[in-house]
């Protein structure tokens, strides 16, 4: 294998572990805005603010399922 090769290989496996990075911490920062902003209105609502963060905790769960996914996916055609 040339130089070169390996050199271009590198490259873009070091750029796909940096697009997954920036989108790990976009997703977590956007589940985050739409669970606060979620419980915001429950309790605007009247809602208990214990109640409000039970039902918000399901965005964390979904976003743990989806990252999950994602994860067991690429790891499989590695």
């Amino acid at each position: 294998m040339k130089i070169g090769s390996v050199f271009t290989i590198a490259l873009h496996l070091t750029r796909l572990s940096l697009i997954l990075f920036v989108f790990w911490l976009t997703f977590g920062w956007n589940v985050r805005k739409a669970r606060k902003a979620f419980e915001k209105q429950l309790i605007l609502q009247g809602m208990a603010k214990k109640d409000a963060k039970r039902l918000s905790a399901n965005y964390v769960k979904l976003k743990n399922e989806i990252m999950s996914t994602l994860k067991s996916s690429f790891l499989r055609r590695i």
